[in-house]
């Protein structure tokens, strides 16, 4: 039986596939403690590129006290089905939509897809009036796939990382988009 190939399942993404949420805001400062995460769709796309379209299914079923569960399934290399698990409450806007979007966001992370946004410095940003984000919030360059950081966000990447050695930042260097890692 083959294992999954882990470490594609969790390299970081690019800038432009992280989105984020405001945990909590406050009133007194105007700002909102950022919360990264992955779209339902990103998660997807990443099962594609590791295990091919019908390399992976999902399924979903009731969860004790109303919640939602997502299994994920993919085939090793005598075609059985593997699979991990995890599940969410019905959210409050598009109760269904959103618990089963939420619920397949974490069976992904239960199988690495995204676990190490958790690992991102919280860093509260200025919100409007309406709790969304005046600016995005900064990625550390070390939570961005290399290529990406250079070709995506280089305004995100923290000073210290860029530096030039007397403090002041320096662009990064050009180079050619790579190939996508997971293209076939």
């Amino acid at each position: 039986m083959r294992t999954p190939n882990w470490p594609l399942l969790a390299e970081p993404f690019p800038a432009s596939d992280i989105e984020w949420r405001p945990l909590t805001v406050s009133r007194k400062t105007g700002k909102g403690l950022a919360a990264a995460y992955l779209t339902a769709r990103a998660v997807a796309q990443r099962l594609d590129d590791v295990f091919g379209p019908g390399g992976w299914k999902n399924e979903y079923r009731d969860a004790p006290g109303g919640g939602i569960l997502c299994r994920i399934y993919f085939r090793d290399d005598d075609g059985d089905w593997i699979w991990r698990e995890d599940g969410a409450d019905r959210t409050d806007v598009e109760p269904t939509k959103g618990g089963l979007s939420a619920a397949f966001k974490r069976a992904g992370a239960a199988l690495g897809i995204g676990r190490y946004l958790y690992e991102i410095p919280q860093q509260w940003v200025e919100v409007d009036e309406y709790g969304k984000f005046k600016t995005e919030p900064r990625i550390p360059a070390r939570f961005l796939p290399p290529a990406a950081s250079l070709r995506e966000a280089p305004e995100r990447l923290a000073r210290d990382e860029r530096s030039s050695g007397d403090g002041a930042p320096t662009a990064p260097p050009r180079r050619p988009a790579p190939k996508h890692p997971y293209a076939p």
